[in-house]
């Protein structure tokens, strides 16, 4: 088992990771990074990525740091549990530049649609977290979720009452 990640591991990781590759990408942090990076968690068990596109030895540099840093890494991202918003990388949030890497959150709607998707307590939490600090806005999430409503058919692991429920539980305790 890993140790645990701290923001200040997050930000050595991508320091690492811009200085390591070879050439211009973007990265996408999600998850447990987006939230230790926020400022609602304290600690995570991993740091789940979307590269897109791939710089140049990016791999080579993930496989080196996991186990330099002693952390997980996992490439995990909403759209791998849910359809892809189509304004998913327009609507992500810039973090910093380390070499030819961009680094983003991942689009904070669809974060909170995939954790609501999923239903662990945590993940509640999380989406609570996200809409009291305004990473995303309740209309901006209802209108997101009604936008990917026609395609969730395409993952049949989803249960799409359940996940229906959670989003609107999800959207009255944020009017509270």
């Amino acid at each position: 088992m890993r140790a645990s990640v701290d923001p200040a591991r997050i930000h050595q990781l991508i320091q690492e990771l811009g200085r390591r590759v070879r050439g211009p990408g973007r990265i996408y942090l999600t998850g447990g990074a987006s939230a230790l990076l926020e400022g609602w968690r304290d600690t995570t068990v991993d740091i789940d990525l979307k590269i897109d596109p791939e710089p140049p030895g990016v791999f080579e540099a993930i496989a080196e740091l996991k186990t330099e840093m002693d952390i997980n890494i996992e490439l995990a991202a909403p759209d791998h549990f849910l359809p892809v918003l189509p304004d998913w990388q327009s609507r992500s949030r810039f973090i910093d530049r380390h070499g030819e890497v961009d680094f983003f959150h991942y689009d904070f709607r669809a974060q909170a649609l995939s954790k609501l998707a999923r239903g662990h307590d945590r993940d509640a939490r999380d989406v609570r977290s996200m809409l009291e600090r305004g990473l995303v806005e309740r209309k901006e999430l209802a209108a997101a979720f009604e936008q990917m409503r026609p395609d969730l058919i395409r993952f049949p692991a989803l249960d799409i009452p359940a996940f229906e429920r959670r989003v609107r539980d999800a959207l009255e305790v944020s009017d509270a």
